[in-house]
Parts: C-alpha cells; sequence; structure tokens
C-alpha cells in the first residue's frame, strides 16, 4: 500500500510538472474572488499580475476567468502615474489590471462582465510582447455620464421637466446639478441631444447646459427653467451631460508588440474605449464600443474616441466591430508634431509637446526617420529625411512625464528651421498601416473615422450610420491639435453611409472630408496629401455635400451610387457635392447619381488649375 501511494505521489508530481513546463491555463478564482461575489476583484488582480510577472518561463498561459460579473474597486487596486495620449495628465490613477513587463498571456474573461467602481483604467497594457485580451464586457457601476430624459416642456414658464438617468448619484447645489461618482463629482456644462431612437438630433451639435435654475420635484425628476433649449426640445428627447474631461481610458496600451483584442465590449468609459500609443502590431476584432442592447436606457458609451491610434506602428487592424453612442470618433490614427523650441546647432534641434492632453510619453528613439513641415502651410522643408542619431529629455530625467526634448540628427538640418519661425518635427518610423473593415459606426458625435498616417490605410465594407458628422475624415494638423500626417495611400471601398453630417463640427466640410488644417493655404506650393482612391460605395444622402478635398495631390472618386433621401431638411452651408481647394489630379468617374446633377455648379473648385479636376461618364 506504501508503495503504491508513493508510486501515485510521484505520478501526480510528474504530471504537475510538466503542465508546468507547458503551462497552459489558469483560473482568476486561484486567486481568491468568485464571479457574482460582489467582493473586491482588485484585490485578485493584483494578486494575479504578481503571479504572471514573477513566472520564469515565456511559454504561452491562459487565464480564465469563470463567467459571471466581477466588481473592481478603487481600494486594493493598482496606483499608477501614467502619460496617455488625447487624455488628461491628472495623476496618479487607479488601474484594474496593469498588465506590464508580460509575454504570451491571454485573459480570456468568457463573457464575463468587469463592473469598476469609481475612476478608475480598467486595463493597461504597458511594455508587453504578444499579450491577448478577449471575451469580456467592461462597464462602470456609476457612470460620470448622465442623462436627461425630457418629459414635459412649458415654453411660457420656460421650464422642461426631466428624468434622470441612471437614477440616484446626483445633488443640486446653488442651483446646479452635481454629479456624484463614487470618488468624484463634477457639474456638467454641455450636453448631446439625442432623439428618442438613440439618433443624435438634427443639427444640434454640443449643446450648452447653463440653466438658470434647477430644482428637483421627485427623486430622479428635475424642473430645469433659464435652459437655452427649452425653446427646442420636446418630449422623448434625451441629453447626455457631460464634460469634455478624459481622465481615464477603458483599455491604455503603451509600448507593446503584438497586442490582440477579440469580442472585447466596452460599455463606458470617461475616456476614450481604447487609447494605443509607441505600440507595434495591434489587432481587434469584435472589439466593440457599444449599449448593452436595444433594451438598455443608457444613450451614451464613451466621454471621447472609441478606439485611437497615437504614433504606433506596424499594422493597426480593426474588424468586426460596433462603435456607437459615443462622444467622439470611432477610430483616429495619427502620430504627433514637436513644435521645434530652439536650434542648438546644425545638428540638433529641441522640440516640445504642444497640446495640453498629449504629452509626458516617449516621442522617439535613435534610428527613428524624420522630416520637417512649416506649420503654417503644412509644407515640407528639405528634400531629404533625416534620423535620429540622440534622443534625451530636457526637462524631466527620462522621456517619462517629459514635454520636451533635444534631438541630435544624424544629418545637418535644412537651414531654415528654427524657432524663430512655425516648424514640426514629424517622425516617419512610428507611422502604421491600418485596416478597418467590416465595422459598424452609428449615432455617435463627432466623426466617424480618422486617418492621418502615410502609409498604407484601407477603409472597407464598413456602415457608417447616422453618424452626426463626417463619416470619413483625413486630417493633419500642425497648429492646433499637433496630429501627423500626411496620407499617401488610401482606398475607401464598398462602404455604405446613411445620412452623415446631420451636425456640424470641426474639419465636417462634407461626407468624406479630406480636411487639413492650414492657415496658409495661397501661399502653399507642396500639396499635403496624395493617393486616395474612392470606389463602390454607397451614398444614402439628405444634403448636398459628398467629398471635401484640400491640398491634395490625386484623387479618383469612381464607380459610387448616390441616391437621396428626405429623412431631413438640407442645412449644410457646403451646397457642392464637391468642394475642393488647392487640388491637383481629381478623377470623379462612372458614378451613378440618384438625380440629375447640374455639372457647372455640383463641383466647386478654389487655388486650383483650370484643369486639376477631370469629370467624365457619370449618370
Amino acid at each position: 500500500m506504501k508503495q503504491t501511494t508513493t508510486l501515485l505521489l510521484t505520478t501526480l508530481l510528474f504530471l504537475c510538472f510538466s503542465c508546468s513546463q507547458s503551462h497552459k491555463t489558469i483560473s482568476f478564482d486561484t486567486f481568491g474572488v468568485h464571479p457574482n461575489s460582489k467582493e473586491n476583484a482588485s484585490v485578485a488582480a493584483v494578486k494575479l499580475i504578481k503571479y504572471l510577472q514573477s513566472r520564469e518561463s515565456d511559454s504561452k498561459l491562459t487565464v480564465t476567468f469563470p463567467k459571471g460579473r466581477y466588481d473592481f474597486y478603487e481600494d486594493g487596486a493598482f496606483t499608477r502615474e501614467y502619460y496617455i495620449s488625447n487624455h488628461d495628465q491628472d495623476n496618479p490613477k487607479k488601474v484594474g489590471f496593469a498588465l506590464e513587463g508580460l509575454k504570451n498571456i491571454v485573459l480570456d474573461g468568457q463573457g464575463s462582465d468587469f463592473i469598476f467602481h469609481g475612476r478608475m483604467i480598467p486595463f493597461a497594457l504597458l511594455n508587453n510582447t504578444n499579450v491577448t485580451l478577449k471575451n469580456v464586457h467592461i462597464d462602470f457601476e456609476i457612470p460620470a455620464l448622465r442623462q436627461l430624459k425630457i418629459t414635459a416642456v412649458n415654453k411660457e414658464a420656460d421650464e422642461v421637466i426631466a428624468e434622470i438617468y441612471p437614477p440616484g448619484n446626483y445633488r443640486i447645489d446653488n442651483n446646479k446639478l452635481v454629479v456624484e461618482g463614487e470618488s468624484y463629482e463634477f457639474t456638467p456644462y454641455v450636453c448631446m441631444p439625442f432623439r428618442a431612437d438613440k439618433r443624435l438630433a438634427y443639427n444640434r451639435a454640443d449643446v450648452g447646459f447653463n440653466p438658470t435654475e434647477i430644482t428637483e420635484k421627485a427623486p430622479n425628476t428635475l424642473s430645469i427653467k433659464g435652459w437655452e433649449q427649452t425653446k427646442h426640445t420636446s418630449p422623448g428627447e434625451h441629453f447626455v451631460l457631460r464634460s469634455y474631461h478624459r481622465p481615464t481610458p477603458g483599455i491604455f496600451v503603451s509600448e507593446c508588440t503584438d497586442t490582440k483584442f477579440k469580442n472585447v465590449n466596452v460599455h463606458y468609459a470617461e475616456g476614450m474605449g481604447l487609447i494605443a500609443q509607441m505600440s507595434e502590431n495591434i489587432t481587434l476584432d469584435g472589439f466593440s464600443v457599444r449599449l448593452r442592447g436595444d433594451d438598455d436606457k443608457r444613450f451614451f458609451t464613451t466621454q471621447a474616441d472609441a478606439t485611437h491610434f497615437s504614433g504606433c506602428k506596424g499594422i493597426i487592424r480593426s474588424q468586426n466591430g460596433l462603435y456607437e453612442g459615443m462622444a467622439d470618433d470611432a477610430i483616429n490614427v495619427h502620430g504627433t508634431y514637436l513644435k521645434v523650441t530652439k536650434r542648438v546647432d546644425d545638428h540638433t534641434l529641441q522640440g516640445r509637446y504642444m497640446h495640453s492632453q498629449s504629452w509626458g510619453f516617449k516621442w522617439g528613439e535613435p534610428g527613428d526617420k524624420i522630416q520637417f513641415v512649416e506649420s503654417k502651410k503644412m509644407e515640407l522643408v528639405g528634400t531629404h529625411i533625416n534620423e535620429i542619431k540622440q534622443i534625451k529629455a530636457i526637462d524631466k530625467p527620462t522621456d517619462f512625464g517629459a514635454k520636451e526634448f533635444e534631438i541630435v540628427f544624424a544629418n545637418e538640418l535644412p537651414v531654415q528651421v528654427t524657432e524663430n519661425g512655425d516648424y514640426g518635427i514629424e517622425n516617419l518610423s512610428w507611422t502604421p498601416e491600418v485596416i478597418f473593415s467590416d465595422n459598424i459606426v452609428r449615432n455617435n458625435r463627432a466623426r466617424g473615422s480618422l486617418f492621418s498616417t502615410p502609409k498604407k490605410v484601407i477603409c472597407e465594407n464598413n456602415l457608417f450610420d447616422h453618424t452626426h458628422g463626417t463619416a470619413i475624415l483625413l486630417c493633419g494638423d500642425c497648429n492646433g491639435w499637433f496630429e501627423t500626417g500626411a496620407c499617401k495611400d488610401v482606398m475607401i471601398r464598398n462602404n455604405r453611409f446613411v445620412n452623415a453630417l446631420t451636425a456640424n463640427y470641426q474639419f465636417t466640410n462634407a461626407v468624406i472630408s479630406i480636411y487639413p488644417e492650414i492657415p496658409n493655404l495661397e501661399d502653399q506650393q507642396k500639396l499635403f496629401h496624395s493617393g486616395i482612391v474612392i470606389e463602390n460605395n454607397t451614398f444614402d444622402m439628405f444634403d448636398q455635400p459628398i467629398l471635401y478635398a484640400k491640398s491634395t495631390d490625386g484623387l479618383i472618386f469612381r464607380d459610387n451610387t448616390i441616391q437621396y433621401n428626405t429623412e431631413f431638411e438640407p442645412f449644410h452651408w457646403n451646397k457642392h457635392p464637391f468642394f475642393f481647394e488647392k487640388v491637383n489630379n481629381i478623377l470623379i468617374s462612372n458614378n451613378h447619381f440618384g438625380k440629375e446633377m447640374d455639372w457647372d455648379h455640383a463641383v466647386r473648385t478654389e487655388l486650383s488649375a483650370p484643369d486639376s479636376v477631370v469629370i467624365k461618364d457619370n449618370n
């Protein structure tokens, strides 16, 4: 019997050792928290990640979460100082999962709900290789955004009656509504108006919320007086109350390689749904920023963009997603210009992050390819690509938290690039290819998709359904947002656009808007964007502007179908289906229009040669 027991123990030890060498799976409940228990899962998350970081092997490991609800609280969570592109740089931040320095890890939520409490970043991924997050729903118990449902309007008394949702967690101070979170509070001052069907209201963008008097008629029912929307609204409309504050994204990715998200649903975040910076190769498959279904009483999801990629490289692949109800774009891909602040010598410049929400993170490294742009004309300076030889922060010990850098270049600098003008430094090495395909973008504020990269962009097989502004924007700006850069190879094909542009925002001159910010367009000699093809798309239109392009050399608009409806009254200031400023080599051919086109008035061209636009074979 003793020999049998010894043999059994030996066998078990051998099996355990074998499993540890090819470790496949570990369950989250191993770390002390079970689903649906309401226990603080932040404590278990800390234990899990300590375990992952202590592994000696880099073999693939999957962490499974038994399906259910997990609650994560600030107490016991990670505390981190992070500098996150296009977000508020307020620190420290509470983090649910601080996934740092990991390799070959899969986190599989198996369809679980991860509910966060307070002001937290649910997932932060830093300095990882081959990490995957899948099958999880991310939400917050008490969101900062709230909405008002209008139940009655008395225009003579200048009063509306509204129900607040989610209920509770608010107070009235000196006739001001104060939203109370679990660890914060704020006073909303702007809102997004929605129709009862969850589409944003026609021709009303970013309306103010500053009533003269708010009183509580009953719990969660408010009397609102002296508000400018009283004369515009009616029962059934909803107003999503917000600020422009962006403290915490749903998912933060920085300096990672080969990161994947599969069937991840972000239902709310007080910043962007996902923001990635200085990372290589990111795949989103079935990643969504979405409501919880048709019965969800919320009209909103995120405080800003659904997804955002700043200074990334490799391939960004985003497919099979649903993006709705967010307070900004579905996707934005760009780099960041540094502004030249000092020419030290003929090989050395000092440059600075300029936007108040984008600084503190790595900008470049030795070997990166660099070019320079004159900001007012958005025109390249010099004929050769330069290279970083050395780069160091000059206002911090390292690039962590830095705003200003000193950069030594391998080759001599153009003589005109000094602090006496307005010049930007662009890092070409940290620019990605983008594939944005088979997604649905609907019922969101501002714009649908933004692409600013010189590498190949494919935007295909998507549905853009009632984006409040432009559906697709190709931008570039070294004056305000300081977001690079010029597009060189863009394919927009097989998409459907349904009544985009129901309100005006920045850069929203048509359903597709190619709009680099150029203060001195008239004196520009070298055009900014090029290599753009728009083909085989369907445009369902209630208004006129289809395509706007500025400073573009090489644009083809062909084999598209444009059909018209009467869902809304036309209102846009741009009365031309095609409006071009400072362009060359534009072709509009073989498109099918649902009405007779008066080509003498359909195309407006400014600051361009007479033969810059060719129109042929349309019907």
